[in-house]
């Protein structure tokens, strides 16, 4: 089996994020260093990442509603709140599928399984996220029009979305609205908004492909049964084809 693989495989970090651990030196096979991605791991080789030994765990796949406030990493060095710390009876080294901003609430997916996380957050695949804010300014089809082609945010254009008004409220100056994307770039959500000139001061992903938050209050968790991540590995595989 391929390092990258390995990695993913033990629950550390996505094959992506384990190419990056390998090109700095960090993974180590019987005590030496790993640079080379086509470097093989065989039976009873011992492997560590930044010093620690790592070894294929059992695949998990845990649904959690990310209150506001919490951080959507491992570990965070300011001594933070972090997702994995809301489910302490875990013992498989898990990590979220993609992030959450601090102030952003609602679906987010933590595993320990590298492929599953890459399947689901690769743009290609194109699985729909959906999200709920509340804006500062008075949503119309007019300014919303843009997203459904695209804007440019950091110097790249979106992929088109979709999106719902849900309520406006003249007197206050403030809209709901729902948007679905599938893509997951840094502050996307916010970013996309600003750019027809809408503020948002409330943010809360509601869905996430065939998963919804139904039944789960800020804070809690369950575990998906196999129907769920199967209904998830088919909608990115059917979007390969």
């Amino acid at each position: 089996m391929r390092i990258n693989k390995y990695i993913a495989h033990a629950g550390i970090a996505s094959r992506r994020k384990a190419e990056e651990l390998i090109k700095k030196g960090l993974v180590t096979i019987n005590g030496k260093v790993v640079t080379e991605l086509a470097t093989t791991v065989k039976s009873g080789d011992i492997v560590e990442v930044e010093g620690t030994p790592i070894y294929n765990e059992e695949k998990v796949y845990y649904l959690l509603n990310k209150p506001r406030g919490v951080i959507s990493s491992v570990s965070d060095d300011k001594g933070r709140k972090t997702v994995v710390d809301l489910l302490p009876n875990v013992t498989e080294r898990i990590y979220p599928v993609g992030r959450l901003d601090w102030d952003t609430t609602g679906l987010l997916i933590l595993t320990n399984d590298g492929d599953f996380t890459d399947e689901m957050i690769h743009p290609r695949n194109e699985i729909d996220k959906v999200y709920l804010a509340r804006v500062k300014g008075l949503a119309t089809k007019e300014n919303l029009r843009p997203l459904t082609r695209g804007v440019v945010i950091d110097g790249k254009k979106t992929k088109p979305a979709r999106y719902n008004i849900i309520k406006v409220d003249p007197e206050k100056n403030r809209s709901v609205v729902e948007l679905t994307i599938h893509e997951g770039r840094n502050h996307q959500v916010k970013k996309m908004f600003e750019s027809v000139g809408l503020l948002v001061d409330k943010l809360s992903r509601t869905q996430f492909g065939t998963l919804d938050l139904a039944g789960l209050r800020p804070g809690e968790s369950r575990r998906l049964n196999k129907k769920e991540i199967s209904q998830l590995h088919n909608l990115a595989v059917n979007k390969q084809k």
